[in-house]
């Protein structure tokens, strides 16, 4: 039996500042209390880019002007593959905030810590540490 496989969209918000907008996973989901960048699932006859702009917007309250494709990888969980869309978007109106109670912050890029993401992550998390070296 095959696994499902789940798309997803998320951005990588950066400021001005070179800081990066990351959510808290809530309780009750997987790798609750792990950080992520805020996104979620591509709906059926959305493309990548329609789901991030409409997640971020559900999630965290901004209206994205620009994104661009950053990264776009399959990861492969014990029940489920998912095939992620990181998208950088460093344009947009509005001040992010956890519309769905999660906590919400701004962190250093060279401050991220692959260790405090879901797995999936990790080699993007390197990728962005190693722009700034």
């Amino acid at each position: 039996m095959s696994k499902p496989l789940i798309q997803v969209s998320a951005g990588i918000i950066r400021n001005e500042f070179g800081q990066i907008y990351l959510t808290q996973r809530l309780e009750g989901q997987d790798f609750a209390q792990s950080l992520e960048f805020p996104g979620g699932k591509v709906a059926a006859g959305e493309t990548p880019e329609q789901a991030l702009k409409r997640e971020l917007e559900e999630e965290i309250g901004i209206h994205v002007l620009s994104a661009f494709p950053y990264d776009s990888f399959q990861f492969e969980y014990p029940t489920k593959v998912i095939e992620f869309f990181f998208y950088l978007v460093e344009e947009w109106v509005g001040e992010p905030f956890g519309r769905e109670g999660q906590e919400g912050f701004w962190l250093e890029q060279s401050s991220l810590d692959e260790g405090a993401f879901p797995p999936a992550n990790s080699a993007l998390i390197q990728r962005l540490k190693a722009e700034i070296a």
